[in-house]
């Protein structure tokens, strides 16, 4: 018998061996799981991809060792609000995101995403960029394919085409619908039709992300409609970047959040996501009434032509301008501007005294009129209170969403969230305000936005999740873009993996693309 036992005995340590290998071994860090409990000491093995093993790992060998001592170990961050359909394929790398401690990016928000979903995805998978994508269906998107840019309602056989096109993008992998109603042709829509289509995506378990009707006077009326959204398709709501604009609005953030609150006590389940900002980015269009932007933009020209339509357009801008209680258009700055590069980093004000106009609004108005007949221009908008900021952060129902795109570095003066948001919650509001815990910011940033979009791999450091994870040191994680120098990267975090490979190493981007496409629960 001991003779028979003796080849076991001695096999045994090559079994061992070979259960203990793994890729990457991360020892001694400060884990922060994403669940919201507090920190603890612990090693992390990686291997194909996957996290193996969580603890004190003393029999695990790697030919990659990372000494994790005095830095945070965490799930690598997801950002439910992007924008990055073009730009990531130009710069596959996504430096911005990367740097700013982002594994995975959800896009086609606002009701603009990617026309053909299959595709797209296709596209991912085949770049390989440094970040995961994961994407919505627009309404925007469909509603332009099917019915142009027309300001009317659609007919039903338009409703059924639109609800369809919703339900085969979900089949080919969507998380669920978004729609952006203050934008063209979205903004024509009522609130019937967005029922439609969200019933659409929810028929496939999918979710209802809103960037909703108006974000400043009549916000109220705008939230109630994304809940009433949800309850009517019976889906749930997340309300993008959720703020309060304009100076009459400032302090009201209680009375839009109590919203929110009221309907989740009700059992509706309804969250929120926020850049950490007071100043929003969107088009230089939205200054002008919606039916002045129906159709094309000659269409646009047209109307800005006819002196009529163009002093009724007018008077309305201005009527929008002094409901938010703003003398002028100062708190407009120009982010990018195609037709004159120089009047990038100008307010309205200012590129208004360029022109030698009159230092009054109704002169503005007739300048940012002027702006939209060359084609627009993207906008950075000065226009919320701090405080507001931090109320609604406060909220545990609230994720980050940088709300951007994947820039090119230097090109124009971009809103700095697009290389800051995550850094700058862990630095100033986490750190240095103390508005939050460490551990409730990174379960809001991980778990929280893996749960509301069904990814259901991601978010948590956790035996057979993906090894999206992020290394950082936090006392000295901070964002350095800022509204005067955008282009400027996050600093802090030290390590980065992407689906087990290493994406960043000792704080530098090793230009590794091991991000993949994920995908909506109805893709088979």
């Amino acid at each position: 018998m001991i003779k028979k036992l003796l080849p076991l005995i001695f096999l045994i340590p090559g079994i061992l061996a070979a259960q203990n290998k793994a890729d990457i071994l991360i020892l001694n860090g400060k884990v922060i799981d994403g669940t919201g409990n507090s920190w603890y000491y612990g090693d992390i093995a990686v291997k194909e991809g996957k996290i193996i093993a969580i603890g004190k790992l003393t029999s695990y060998t790697a030919p990659k060792v990372i000494d994790a001592k005095k830095l945070i170990v965490a799930p690598g961050f997801i950002d439910v609000h992007g924008h990055i359909e073009s730009g990531i394929f130009d710069q596959p790398t996504a430096d911005n995101y990367i740097y700013d401690g982002v594994t995975t990016v959800v896009t086609g928000n606002c009701g603009g995403s990617a026309g053909n979903l299959k595709r797209f995805f296709y596209r991912i998978d085949s770049l390989h960029p440094s970040i995961n994508v994961a994407s919505l269906i627009g309404h925007n998107t469909v509603r332009e394919q099917v019915m142009k840019r027309d300001n009317r309602l659609p007919t039903l056989a338009e409703q059924r085409t639109m609800d369809s096109l919703v339900e085969q993008a979900m089949k080919e992998g969507a998380v669920g619908l978004s729609t952006g109603l203050i934008y063209i042709p979205g903004a024509f829509a009522n609130t019937a039709e967005v029922v439609s289509l969200a019933k659409a995506a929810g028929r496939y378990n999918g979710i209802y992300a809103s960037h909703i009707r108006n974000e400043e006077n009549n916000a109220v009326e705008a939230i109630n409609e994304a809940i009433q959204v949800g309850k009517e398709a019976n889906v749930p709501v997340q309300i993008s970047h959720f703020k309060i604009g304009g100076k009459g609005n400032w302090g009201k953030s209680p009375i839009t959040l109590g919203l929110v609150e009221q309907a989740r006590k009700e059992g509706w389940d309804v969250t929120i996501d926020q850049y950490p900002y007071t100043a929003s980015s969107t088009n230089l269009g939205v200054r002008l009434p919606e039916w002045a932007l129906a159709g094309g933009q000659d269409s646009i020209k047209a109307r800005l032509r006819n002196p009529a339509i163009r002093a009724q357009i007018k008077k309305e801008m201005l009527q929008q301008l002094y409901r938010y209680k703003f003398k002028n258009y100062s708190y407009a700055v120009v982010a990018n501007y195609s037709s004159d590069s120089s009047y990038n980093g100008k307010s309205i004000t200012a590129i208004n005294k360029l022109m030698g106009r009159k230092s009054k609004a109704s002169y503005e108005a007739e300048t940012i009129m002027d702006m939209v007949e060359k084609g627009g221009a993207q906008m950075v908008y000065h226009s919320m209170h701090e405080e507001d900021v931090k109320y609604i952060m406060k909220y545990p129902f609230c994720m980050a969403g940088a709300d951007a795109g994947v820039p090119v570095p230097g090109k124009g003066m971009p809103h700095p969230r697009g290389y800051g948001t995550n850094a700058r919650i862990l630095g100033r509001y986490v750190r240095e305000a103390k508005v939050i815990s460490l551990e409730e910011a990174i379960r809001r940033m991980t778990s929280l936005a893996a749960q509301k979009f069904q990814l259901k791999d991601r978010g948590l450091l956790k035996e057979g999740m993906a090894a999206d994870i992020v290394i950082f040191d936090e006392a000295t994680v901070s964002d350095k873009a800022t509204f005067e120098q955008p282009h400027q990267y996050s600093v802090g975090f030290q390590y980065i993996l992407v689906n087990g490979k290493l994406v960043v190493e000792e704080g530098k981007h090793t230009k590794t693309r091991s991000g993949v496409a994920l995908y909506g629960p109805a893709r088979k």
